[in-house]
């Protein structure tokens, strides 16, 4: 773990530098809060050892900024002088984790060290056990897209900041065609590997802050903010190409599937809301099966044919 080392006296911050890199520690050391606090906000520390009396930001003012960032946990430990309840339980409601008194007792400071790693450590397990079930809740485990709930709350949050802001926005629903008959021929593992790849092929073709979630069996829907509705039919034709050159290996040798799109847009009459967006693509898709599907199928052809 990378501690940062902060005091106005040389001395001390000398001898605690050398000290911590000896027992193995990166080390950057600072001379005042207003420095300490710059290096802080750059990321990277995990654990600060600080005076607290020093001109300008002091270690108690330190403490509370680091408070305020919200992020990954910074453990703090706070050197003082002088010692007295009074000071330990201001100290504490400042957000300081730990205490030492000077000089600096080493054999203090080690174990004080050990119990800040443990702390540390059980942070980042928790971090990463959120993290984990975040990506449960969200996820669909099978192609690794957003789940539908998931990709409609995101969707209906950014349809949401369309209107407020006044800019475009596009959905395309996608079916694989004939996916049954991959299914029944090759078997269910054949076909999710399908789902995956086809997963795949579709997220090459949009950018990162576009939404693509698999909305159900072979279904996929994708939220485009900013898309206008001259530019999704480009965007679903990137998509269509996309799994069109696909090649998945199966006992009888490659196997090449289409799809199928439906786009809608804001820009269309009478739709308040996201629901009734898909609702329009959905619309689109169905027309391009029966079309003959491997195509793209706005809502306004429909509109116009």
């Amino acid at each position: 773990m990378k501690i940062l080392v902060v005091d106005d006296d040389r001395l001390t911050c000398r001898l605690l530098e050398h000290t911590l890199t000896r027992w193995g520690h990166p080390v950057v050391a600072c001379a005042s809060g207003e420095e300490a606090w710059a290096r802080i906000r750059r990321g990277g520390i995990s654990l600060v050892i600080t005076d607290w009396l020093m001109p300008g930001i002091d270690g108690l003012e330190l403490t509370r900024r680091i408070r305020s960032l919200g992020g990954r946990y910074l453990y703090v430990i706070l050197l003082t002088g002088e010692e007295g309840k009074e000071r330990f339980l201001t100290a504490m409601e400042a957000g300081v984790d730990d205490y030492l008194t000077k000089p600096v007792d080493l054999d203090a400071l080690r174990a004080r060290l050990a119990v800040g790693k443990r702390v540390l450590d059980l942070q980042e397990e928790l971090r990463r056990a959120l993290a984990a079930a975040e990506r449960l809740a969200t996820t669909d485990s099978l192609t690794g897209l957003l789940n539908r709930r998931t990709v409609l709350e995101r969707g209906e949050e950014a349809y949401a900041q369309a209107l407020r802001q006044g800019f475009p926005l596009s959905v395309v629903m996608a079916d694989i065609d004939h996916f049954k008959r991959v299914n029944d021929r090759y078997g269910h593992p054949a076909g999710d590997r399908l789902l995956a790849a086809v997963a795949g092929a579709l997220h090459s073709g949009l950018r990162r802050y576009d939404l693509l979630g698999r909305y159900g069996g072979e279904e996929f829907l994708a939220v485009l903010p900013g898309c206008a509705e001259a530019e999704v039919g480009g965007v679903g034709e990137r998509m269509r190409k996309a799994v069109a050159g696909l090649e998945l290996e199966v006992e009888d040798g490659p196997l090449r599937v289409t799809a199928s799109f439906g786009t809608a847009s804001t820009g269309e009459e009478g739709v308040p809301d996201l629901a009734r967006l898909v609702q329009l693509a959905d619309e689109a898709l169905y027309r391009a099966k029966e079309q003959g599907r491997n195509r793209v199928v706005s809502h306004r052809e429909l509109e116009t044919a």
